[in-house]
């Protein structure tokens, strides 16, 4: 089940973006740097952190990672749609495979807050996706409740 809801939050996430332009995607309309596009980007880094970081050990300077998650919301002009769905989707394959070799009860060791039960980290994701899926279903609506009271 728990996997199922990941998947499901996932897929909803990269969804926000169907049927968008490269402008919509990129628009920002509240004051800080969130976008569609960065949302998912975000999402992106926040996957290889819990998989590749949390559970794997691995440092964010060796996967490539920011250092910060305000980095994380930041375009360059190389993101696309097209490009960050594919990292999405890459990212999420990976964590799914690497979350596999671990059982719920299993302790990570990779994270700063010190060692944490897998279920924990899993919970944690759910919770993180399951928060910026809202806030990319409220930017959608205002990017094409925008585009249409313009057209």
């Amino acid at each position: 089940m728990l996997d199922a809801f990941l998947d499901e939050h996932r897929a909803g996430l990269r969804e926000t973006l169907a049927g968008l332009t490269e402008e919509q995607a990129r628009r920002r309309l509240v004051p800080s740097a969130t976008t569609l596009l960065g949302l998912l980007k975000h999402v992106t880094f926040v996957e290889r952190v819990w998989s590749e970081e949390a559970v794997l050990q691995r440092p964010r300077t060796e996967i490539g990672l920011p250092a910060t998650v305000d980095e994380t919301f930041v375009l360059d002009d190389a993101d696309t749609i097209a490009s960050v769905l594919a990292d999405h989707e890459k990212a999420c394959a990976t964590a799914r495979s690497i979350a596999a070799t671990v059982g719920l009860d299993d302790l990570v060791h990779g994270n700063r807050r010190g060692p944490l039960s897998m279920r924990w980290v899993q919970l944690h994701l759910l919770r993180e996706l399951a928060q910026h899926a809202g806030h990319a279903d409220i930017l959608r609506e205002q990017v094409l409740a925008a585009d249409a009271r313009d057209a």
